[in-house]
């Protein structure tokens, strides 16, 4: 079984604004791409459905990389989830986990899988990273253009 890489990026226009995200995931000599946005969200929920949406494309048990240029995924999954679920679901200054939502989707998505969590510095010459943040932002692009249309139809 040959392993799985998932490179992930979100990007957000406005925080909160509109936002986008974007799924490299490769194996072997196959890639597959995913793509999406939101009208009104934020940069730390795209990057977390880019996670969720390559991990809930792949269907058999996988030993799968997970990189991506996102500290708030990383750590997320790899330091504060287990306590975050101990205190139910409360932060260590007991407030509500933000994004909880995505987070149990997130660990319910991994869960499947042999998941290892890397983190890259964005921005730094990485192919996958530096195509998923452009086709992130290229989402936010096409949903703002289409809001523009959509305001023209109105007027």
């Amino acid at each position: 079984m040959s392993e799985i890489y998932i490179y992930a990026d979100g990007a957000c226009s406005g925080n909160p604004g509109v936002g986008g995200y974007a799924t490299i995931i490769k194996k072997a000599d196959k890639s597959k791409t995913i793509v999406g946005g939101e009208e009104d969200t934020t940069n730390n929920r795209m990057e977390l459905m880019a996670v969720i949406k390559g991990l809930e494309s792949i269907r058999q048990k996988s030993d799968i990389t997970v990189i991506t240029d996102s500290n708030y995924v990383v750590k997320g999954m790899t330091e504060w989830v287990t306590q975050w679920q101990k205190r139910g679901w409360k932060t260590s200054q007991n407030k509500e986990v933000l994004n909880r939502d995505l987070w149990e989707r997130l660990l319910k998505a991994a869960k499947k899988h042999n998941v290892r969590w890397q983190w890259i510095k964005g921005h730094n010459g990485h192919l996958e990273n530096e195509t998923c943040d452009k086709l992130a932002v290229n989402e936010i692009k096409k949903i703002k253009h289409r809001r523009d249309l959509n305001a023209k139809d109105i007027l």
